[in-house]
């Protein structure tokens, strides 16, 4: 009988166990908050960082907080980041900081679309008015509304094109603040007007929630704090929660490099020229298998940014040119076009004012040097080719020099190379005397003395 006890006894406990390992769990994934750090421009890796680590917080912890330095970014990341903010099932606080740091452009309506907005004293938020300075894409079409009192001049219509542009950024952030319960007049002017504001005057303009001097006391007012998610209230419990800072991992860190418009452009040229090079010496190998990756990992990076396909199509065209040049040489008319193609098309690539994901104008001057220098050298080679004496044939005869097998006074007969030539002299010639060979005509010799 006290077997079966301690049998039963042994049972109890690890169900005990069982049911006590969640509960802990459950209280761990309640006392922590995951932190997320957006620092500099927002692209393609900031946004994939933000995702992820929000999907990885729902059932780890009880809270977001995502500190933000940022000038702007990428609208498409910019959204996607906003999607995710607002699909989330715990609360995201979105804490500009340190001191000196900004929300300037996106980092704005991320701001607004936090369920709760911080900012530490010194910082400042706002100028989010979207500006393209790229040429509009072709599938983007006006409506009559907004081309009505326009003349239809590029002008005109490159008006009514940022017209469209900021209404549509108007309406976004403005739905942004009135989800939140925030300031949406001061919302507009910060699209309409670039307005901006220091973290004082935004708290006390009702653009954000809480002005914290640091995280800590950003934890000591966010305890107790009420908010609402999906219809539903959530409580904040901040008091003893453990932190957690969430660092971006080597995919991200992947992505954040290979989206640098500056090394895709490098990586394509590296690619241009290994395929150059294989063609050239065809069978070596490495050239062409580096090539094709460099190409490969370029138009990976390319498609993660919001491209100009005018441009893209011009540098396409630059390096058929350039290629072109070097294989049916056409003393440098398809070589000087298409480094201008390419030069153009390089300016253009990426359609979007962030400085950060524009091309850089030394690398492109550098680029441009570079296919010029090889053009250069390509027309050298050529120009010696064209110069270069037959080697086959009669014409490769004139200039060298052979020996009279018999007096030439108009006609006879020459030894040049080892073999014997019917030979004309325009002069007498006697026998054995050395000759040159001026001209050929059919299969006889134009000679005179040596």
């Amino acid at each position: 009988m006290t077997g079966k006890i301690q049998h039963k006894l042994i049972l109890i406990s690890f169900l005990l166990l069982g049911f006590a390992m969640p509960l802990q769990s459950q209280d761990n994934a309640s006392n922590s908050i995951h932190v997320l750090n957006i620092e500099g421009a927002i692209g393609p890796a900031t946004s994939e960082f933000i995702r992820n680590g929000i999907d990885a917080a729902q059932d780890q912890a009880q809270a977001i907080i995502i500190t933000m330095d940022t000038p702007g970014g990428l609208d498409l990341a910019m959204r996607d980041i906003i999607q995710d903010i607002l699909d989330s099932d715990i609360p995201v606080i979105t804490y500009v900081s340190p001191q000196g740091s900004r929300a300037a452009s996106a980092g704005t309506y991320i701001l607004y679309a936090s369920h709760v907005a911080a900012m530490a004293p010194a910082t400042n938020l706002g100028a989010a008015t979207p500006v393209q300075i790229a040429a509009p894409s072709p599938t983007d079409t006006l409506s009559e509304e907004e081309t009505e009192g326009t003349d239809g001049s590029p002008e005109a219509m490159g008006s009514a094109m940022e017209r469209k542009m900021i209404n549509d950024a108007r309406a976004y952030i403005r739905g942004l603040a009135e989800l939140r319960g925030r300031n949406s007049e001061w919302a507009e002017r910060a699209v309409t007007e670039a307005a901006s504001l220091s973290a004082s005057e935004a708290l006390a303009e009702n653009v954000i929630d809480l002005l914290a001097s640091d995280i800590n006391a950003l934890l000591e007012m966010l305890d107790g704090r009420e908010v609402n998610i999906k219809d539903r209230s959530v409580i904040l419990d901040t008091d003893n929660v453990e932190l957690q800072y969430i660092e971006p991992d080597w995919r991200i860190s992947f992505l954040n490099v290979i989206t640098n418009p500056n090394l895709i452009l490098i990586l394509g040229m590296i690619g241009v020229y290994g395929l150059i090079i294989e063609f050239y010496n065809p069978g070596f190998g490495l050239p062409g298998v580096l090539g094709a990756i460099c190409i490969l990992l370029a138009g990976y990076g390319l498609q993660l940014l919001p491209l100009n396909y005018t441009g893209i199509g011009l540098i396409i065209l630059g390096i058929i040119l350039i290629a072109a040049e070097a294989f049916v040489p056409s003393f440098g008319i398809m070589g000087l076009g298409g480094i201008a193609a390419l030069t153009l098309g390089a300016m253009i690539m990426v359609d979007t004012d962030v400085a950060v994901f524009q091309v850089s104008l030394p690398l492109i001057a550098a680029i441009a040097l570079g296919f010029a220098l090889l053009l250069v050298w390509t027309m050298r080679a050529f120009l010696k080719i064209r110069q270069r004496a037959p080697v086959t044939g009669m014409q490769h005869m004139i200039g060298e020099v052979g020996l009279s097998l018999t007096e030439l006074n108009t006609a006879g007969m020459v030894e040049v190379y080892g073999e014997i030539w019917n030979a004309e002299a325009d002069s007498s010639i006697g026998k054995g005397e050395r000759v040159k060979v001026v001209g050929t005509e059919g299969a006889h010799l134009k000679v005179s003395k040596a």
